[in-house]
C-alpha cells in the first residue's frame, strides 16, 4: 500500500455508526498531512502530544467528579475515581517512552516546527495545576473542619485510618504521580535536546525544573517529617544495631 492510500482509508468517512460516534474523520484530521511533516517522526511527536491532551481532560474532568463526592463525603466513589486518576497518570509516563525512540537530530528538527511552543502552554496541564489547590479546599473543608480534625490528628494523635484519612492518602498519590510525571519529563527533556544549551535558559527547561518541584499538598508530605522528628526524640535518631556485636 503507498502512502497516499493509507492517507486516504486513515480518514475514516465511511458514514459507519462507529466512526460517526468517534468522530473519527476529524479526529483523523488532526495531524499534518504526510507531505507536510518536518520529517518522518512528526506524526508520532503530534499523536503523542495529543493523546496526552486527552488524558489529562479526562483527569481533570475526574478530579471535577472526585470534588463533588468529597462534599457528599462519599469516600469509597472518591477512593475508586482516584485510582483511575492514577492510572491515567501512568499512561502518561509510559506513552513518553515513544518520544525517546526520535534522535535528537529529529527532535530539533521538529523544534523548529513547534516555534517557541512548550508542554508549559498545554491546555490540559494548566488545568490540572488549578485543580491541585481546589481538590485541597474541598477536603479540608468536608473532611477535617467538619469533623474537628487535622492533617496531625488523622495521621498521628487520632489515627485510625478513617475515611479523612484515606483520602488524604489519595490526594498524596495524586501528588506523587503529578510530581513523577514532570521528572519523567525531565529525563526525555535532557535526552532530546539537553539542559545546558544556552538557549534554553530562562525558557521552559528552567520552568520544567521549578515545575518538578510542585506540591500540590505540602501539609501531607510534612506530616511525615513531623512525626519521624517525633518519633526520633522518642527513641532516638541513631539506635543501637539489631544484630550482636563481634567479640
Amino acid at each position: 500500500m503507498d502512502r497516499q492510500s493509507f492517507y486516504k482509508m486513515m480518514k475514516g468517512q465511511t458514514g459507519l455508526d462507529y466512526e460517526v460516534y468517534l468522530n473519527s474523520d476529524a479526529l483523523l484530521s488532526l495531524q499534518k498531512p504526510f507531505d507536510e511533516f518536518c520529517n518522518k517522526d512528526e506524526l508520532q511527536f503530534q499523536i503523542v502530544h495529543q493523546v496526552e491532551e486527552l488524558w489529562m481532560k479526562l483527569m481533570a474532568y475526574t478530579l471535577l467528579d472526585i470534588d463533588e463526592y468529597m462534599v457528599e463525603k462519599n469516600t469509597n466513589r472518591i477512593t475508586t475515581l482516584f485510582g483511575r486518576v492514577d492510572l491515567l497518570q501512568s499512561m502518561m509516563n509510559e506513552q513518553l517512552a515513544l518520544l525517546e525512540t526520535m534522535s535528537p537530530k529529529e527532535y530539533q528538527q521538529i523544534r523548529l516546527a513547534l516555534g517557541n511552543g512548550s508542554g508549559q502552554e498545554s491546555p490540559g496541564f494548566r488545568v490540572l495545576i488549578r485543580m491541585g489547590p481546589l481538590l485541597w479546599d474541598t477536603f479540608k473543608t468536608h473532611y477535617l473542619d467538619a469533623d474537628g480534625k487535622t492533617v496531625e490528628s488523622i495521621y498521628d494523635s487520632e489515627y485510625s485510618h478513617c475515611d479523612a484519612y484515606k483520602v488524604a492518602e489519595c490526594l498524596a498519590q495524586f501528588d506523587a504521580m503529578f510530581q513523577r510525571f514532570g521528572y519523567r519529563h525531565m529525563q526525555l527533556i535532557a535526552r532530546s535536546i539537553g539542559f545546558g544549551a544556552q538557549s534554553l535558559k530562562g525558557r521552559a527547561v528552567d520552568l520544567l525544573q521549578a515545575g518538578i518541584r510542585r506540591q500540590f499538598y505540602p501539609e501531607l508530605w510534612a506530616i511525615r517529617d513531623t512525626m519521624t522528628d517525633t518519633w526520633g526524640g522518642e527513641y532516638g535518631k541513631v539506635r543501637d544495631a539489631l544484630g550482636k556485636p563481634d567479640k
